[in-house]
């Protein structure tokens, strides 16, 4: 594949993408909707889930995105942009996060800051749905409307995506965890049943990204370790860091690639062992394929389910992306 930095050149000539399905048609994911200049305006809202606190991904290619908040981080919506571009694609990607909050806070102080016209919103809220009531959806609900009819004030055709976000181990092993003994796949159905329940809020929300169900994926097929409590199996990746809260490289890495095979419905095994930010962050082929392996299986299960289309590997000389 071509060189991250000198993928814009080629981007030029890459037509805009095409218009979005209705959300109640049973066959695709819609595609981003087409923007009104040359290049989507992909916004990602969240917190440090996001921007990928504990991970080196926290500040890598910071320069390719805007950070509303001028933080200076990258984190996982510049690997998205990275994946993209890797396909020939070419997104104007903005992000506005910050650490420990829900959308409840960006609705109610960063309103005049994320109230733009965008065509594509990917958001998620705080792991617990609910700091105060952990697994409560109350609040994901009213915040989830509230930017929705925002947003949609500003673009009635804007696009908006959930993240199911993963089950914290900290919160399952243990004791005094808020889903102790229950198992992550407990944790991982009650964050997805309360992102389902927030997409039926607005009829712009089109699809809820099953970050957290491909982390189970990762787990179940034996490529990531289940318990990081009890420490690392041989030949098995972490997908929590130090904490056992947010995200590893890895885990990172995972996310990133479902949103990028949801986005753009390119199939992320395209991206291949040689795929640039993978090598960029320390991640093996192996690793990076397996992963890129497990974000097509979980975005093949889905309902309904993404039929992803390959697309051309370039070759790729294994350099730092400038």
């Amino acid at each position: 594949m071509i060189p991250l930095r000198a993928s814009l050149v080629f981007l030029t000539l890459v037509p805009a993408l095409p218009a979005a399905t209705p959300a109640s048609s049973p066959a695709a994911p819609p595609a981003a909707a087409p923007a009104t200049s040359a290049r989507p305006r992909v916004l990602f809202i969240g917190n440090s889930f996001l921007f990928g606190s504990g991970s080196p991904v926290r500040g890598y290619r910071a320069h390719t995105v805007n950070d509303l908040n001028q933080a200076g981080l990258g984190g996982v919506p510049a690997l998205f942009r990275a994946f993209a571009e890797q396909a020939g694609l070419d997104y104007d990607v903005s992000l506005e996060t910050a650490s420990g909050m829900g959308l409840d806070y960006h609705l109610r102080e960063k309103a005049a800051l994320i109230g733009r016209p965008w065509d594509l919103v990917i958001l998620q809220t705080h792991s617990l749905l609910d700091r105060e009531r952990p697994g409560d959806p109350t609040l994901l609900l009213a915040s989830a409307r509230g930017i929705a009819a925002l947003l949609e004030g500003q673009n009635p055709r804007v696009d908006l995506r959930l993240i199911a976000t993963w089950a914290r181990a900290d919160q399952v092993y243990p004791a005094g965890g808020a889903w102790h003994g229950q198992g992550l796949a407990a944790m991982t159905r009650d964050l997805r049943r309360a992102y389902d329940q927030a997409a039926a809020t607005s009829p712009r929300f089109t699809r809820v990204l099953p970050v957290g169900e491909a982390w189970l994926r990762a787990i179940d097929a034996g490529v990531a370790d289940p318990n990081p409590y009890d420490g690392i199996a041989a030949g098995q990746l972490s997908l929590w860091t130090h904490d056992h809260y947010h995200a590893s490289t890895a885990g990172y890495y995972l996310q990133a690639l479902v949103i990028f095979g949801d986005v753009t419905g390119l199939d992320p095994v395209a991206l291949g062992s040689d795929e640039q930010c993978a090598f960029d962050l320390g991640l093996s082929k192996t690793q990076a394929i397996a992963l890129q392996q497990v974000a097509r299986d979980e975005l093949a299960a889905a309902n309904p389910p993404a039929p992803l289309r390959p697309f051309p590997t370039r070759a790729r000389p294994r350099s730092p992306v400038r």
